[in-house]
């Protein structure tokens, strides 16, 4: 296996991570920031304010995009299967 393969499959396991967790931490980040907007307006400093807005938007990313992430993960690893003969 030559220093060209390895990159190439580490290469695609970096980017098809990335492709999944993108959308749930993006949608985290900004569920996060308007949170803390409002904490700062209405001067509630409540820890649990913060996490279940996350943890409700988080949810409800993956249950309407869980599907395309899945389908997403299971073509990288079936190619990435195809491969393994090559290699």
């Amino acid at each position: 296996m030559s220093d060209a393969e390895v990159l190439e499959v580490m290469t695609g396991a970096l980017a098809i991570a990335s492709k999944i967790a993108g959308p749930i931490l993006i949608a985290a980040l900004v569920i996060g920031v308007v949170v803390s907007i409002l904490q700062t307006v209405t001067q509630i400093q409540e820890q649990t304010l913060s996490f279940v807005p996350k943890l409700v938007g988080t949810g409800v990313l993956l249950l309407f995009s869980g599907n395309w992430m899945l389908r997403e993960l299971v073509s990288w690893i079936t190619s990435l299967w195809g491969v393994i003969p090559r290699l």
